[in-house]
């Protein structure tokens, strides 16, 4: 769900709501918002980046916690198990809600049914990397690379999207050598990219547009439909012959299941309000980060991530993929 610059302006034009009058619900006490991957992640960012607003709009004070670990299966599971009294919210995520049911034998949380799930906030493309100078500045000598001598990538940890997205990579354009290393979050593993540990990285784009932009890393493609407009030299891996790899990384906010309908409704109104913004919507944008054409709350969201999760399932079971991989 990545859309182009035309699209996207026409889109958030129809975001803008009406004032918000003082909510039902009152916080109590400041909302934990939980990250569940390291600071420097999706993840974190844009929930540093919408929390403020967020917590302005329900009188409150919003304090994000990072809770890294399992491809977020270890932030999700602790959000999963707290009071459901609007205190303790969570980063909805593609890989804990998403993917890890297919990667995982026994997750300790259902990713759907264990959760209130409020909304969506945004999702971007995922995006392979190499450093500047890489003797691999294209897919095909990646790839050749990956078939031959060997080449290694970096993910945000076992279950996540980009360590599945490698193992498709792997799968569709056989390239049996191209190694996965996991590691507790993006940031760590851009460290070992850029000291030269490891050979490349897969990762939301969301936190790396930046110095794609500025050249200390190389774009080898993008997992989108189409071009991403703040890099539109990048190209999809969808023409470059690999269409499987479509896909995006989502995440929204959630709740514990169980949150009565006075602080669900309130917080999906301050999140609504929030990613109505014009100031929040051109910092997503400038981040290759996208609200959807019409908002996804409450059943709508919900449904989402059960329809993801099947259809990755799917995927990590043809791939014989599994936590212990």
């Amino acid at each position: 769900m990545l859309h182009r610059r035309s699209l996207l302006s026409a889109t958030l034009a129809g975001l803008a709501m009406p004032a918000i009058a003082q909510p039902a619900w009152k916080p109590r006490q400041p909302i934990r918002l939980i990250a569940t991957f390291p600071p420097g992640g999706l993840a974190d960012v844009v929930a540093r980046l919408v929390s403020p607003a967020i917590a302005q709009k329900l009188g409150a004070t919003i304090v994000v916690e990072n809770r890294p670990g399992a491809g977020g299966t270890i932030g999700a599971d602790v959000a999963s198990k707290a009071a459901p009294d609007g205190h303790t919210l969570v980063i909805s995520h593609a890989s804990p809600n998403g993917i890890a049911p297919g990667i995982y034998p026994s997750l300790p949380y259902d990713p759907v049914g264990d959760f209130t799930h409020i909304a969506m906030l945004c999702d971007t493309a995922n995006v392979l990397m190499v450093n500047k100078g890489s003797d691999t500045p294209n897919l095909d000598a990646f790839l050749t690379k990956a078939r031959g001598p060997g080449v290694r990538y970096g993910s945000s940890g076992i279950g996540s999207i980009t360590h599945l997205m490698g193992a498709v990579l792997t799968r569709e354009a056989r390239a049996p050598k191209l190694d996965h290393v996991p590691y507790r979050g993006s940031a760590p593993a851009m460290q070992d990219l850029f000291a030269g540990h490891i050979e490349s990285v897969f990762d939301p784009l969301t936190t790396n547009v930046a110095m794609i932009r500025e050249g200390s890393v190389i774009g080898l493609a993008v997992s989108s439909p189409g071009r991403v407009p703040a890099i539109p030299d990048v190209p999809t891996f969808a023409e470059l012959g690999l269409p499987a790899l479509t896909a995006t990384t989502w995440i929204g906010i959630s709740g514990p299941k169980g949150l009565p309908a006075p602080v669900a409704a309130a917080v999906q109104e301050a999140v609504l309000a929030t990613i109505a913004d014009p100031g929040i919507r051109a910092k997503m944008a400038d981040l290759a980060s996208y609200t959807p054409p019409k908002p996804l709350v409450g059943a709508e969201y919900t449904a989402m991530i059960a329809k993801y999760a099947s259809e990755w399932t799917a995927v990590a079971k043809a791939a014989g993929i599994t936590a212990a991989a």
